[in-house]
């Protein structure tokens, strides 16, 4: 990152939670425990609000968000590349039966 300013700001090194090792002997790797999960939930859902509102689709357990990308087309370019539009939609919990409602987060990105 450059500085406009008087001056640079120092390189810092960025922080994150180590990744455990893995296990040579090939069992799992050591984490917190999960709860069991039953078999996964395929269920009708429709987008409210911004650009894909109406669209219907299907979700598998229930995410809590869901992104649709829209192609941009590149007009000029050193080289090829792709790049999409993103737009956010959130799960609305107070709807708890099908269609599930995802509605648009204007906030996000």
């Amino acid at each position: 990152m450059h500085s406009n300013g008087t001056g640079g700001a120092p390189h810092r090194t960025p922080t994150a939670a180590p990744h455990p090792a893995p296990d040579p002997t090939g069992g799992p790797v050591p984490g917190p425990p999960t709860a069991p999960r039953g078999p996964a939930v395929d269920e009708h859902a429709v987008l409210d609000g911004g650009p894909a509102h109406g669209t219907r689709l299907r979700v598998v357990d229930r995410p809590a968000v869901v992104q649709v990308t829209y192609p941009c087309r590149a007009v000029d370019g050193p080289t090829p590349f792709r790049a999409d539009a993103l737009y956010v939609y959130r799960r609305d919990p107070r709807v708890h039966h099908e269609p599930l409602r995802y509605g648009y987060d204007h906030a996000s990105p």
